[in-house]
């Protein structure tokens, strides 16, 4: 059945998730967008519902997902129910409602060797998006998006990711207590410092290894910082002050997987 108003019930639930608040309180997200529909689809993420523009039809990329698609109720709805329920300035003609995952940390925990991603209090989406996708490429075992980091489930997070997001396992959680629970099933701790000595380059990432990164402007959190076991630094020869967080992120991991997978 279509739905044309922008004060329908269904429709004030939905845009009500482009706040945080209502995130949490209905375990539910939005996604926008062909692509990111499109990867949700393809790794059976709990979607609830599909919303597409009623004059365009479904998208010829989604088609395919409509046919055989037994999990999810496809919606026709106005492009002004569409402009409400979507928080970019030239929306897509489709979006999704998604339950959000319950993956806990003990996969994390369980696994040999280990290669985390842990983020501590980045502030900004983009940064944090970006991680998400940079982890995905460098084949990292998921991602622990601490308290006080940026949602995760934020709508520009989860752009940001450009699909990885449904590709690897992301988990909000209190790192005072998963990162001594971690620490004690010999995982190690590894976080950059302008005052470490040795090399991200010479370290040695195999193993289970955390990568632990910090705010953008004041890094690692003293009391995470407690809890590290390894600092390294990113040598930078050049003139730049200092890197995007997303950056350092990414040449760690880089690196870290050309350890595991590619060294000699």
């Amino acid at each position: 059945m279509e739905i044309v108003s922008v004060h329908n019930p269904r429709v004030k639930e939905w845009a009500q998730l482009l706040d945080k608040k209502y995130r949490t309180r209905h375990n539910k997200y939005i996604i926008e967008g062909i692509h990111l529909v499109q990867e949700a689809l393809n790794y059976d993420a709990d979607i609830e519902c599909i919303a597409y523009d009623m004059d365009k039809g479904i998208p010829g990329e989604l088609t395919g997902f409509a046919d055989s698609q037994g999990h999810a109720e496809w919606v026709p709805v106005s492009t002004a129910v569409i402009e409400k329920c979507t928080d970019t300035v030239t929306p897509q003609p489709v979006f999704a409602i998604v339950r959000k995952d319950a993956a806990g940390l003990n996969e994390f925990l369980d696994k040999k060797d280990s290669l985390i991603i842990v983020l501590d209090r980045l502030q900004d989406p983009g940064n944090v998006g970006t991680i998400i996708r940079s982890a995905d490429a460098a084949g990292a075992d998921g991602v622990i998006v601490g308290r006080g980091s940026a949602d995760v489930y934020n709508p520009k997070t989860i752009r940001s990711t450009m699909g990885s997001f449904f590709h690897l396992p992301v988990v909000e959680a209190d790192l005072a207590e998963v990162l001594p629970k971690a620490k004690t099933e010999g995982v190690t701790l590894v976080s950059t410092s302008l005052a470490a000595e040795n090399s991200c380059y010479d370290y040695d990432f195999r193993g289970a290894k955390w990568l632990v990164i910090g705010n953008e402007g004041s890094g690692v959190s003293e009391e995470v910082s407690r809890l590290v076991d390894d600092a390294i630094i990113i040598p930078s020869p050049g003139q730049a002050e200092s890197l995007n967080a997303a950056m350092a992120a990414t040449i760690l991991m880089f690196e870290a997987m050309r350890q595991r997978h590619y060294s000699a």
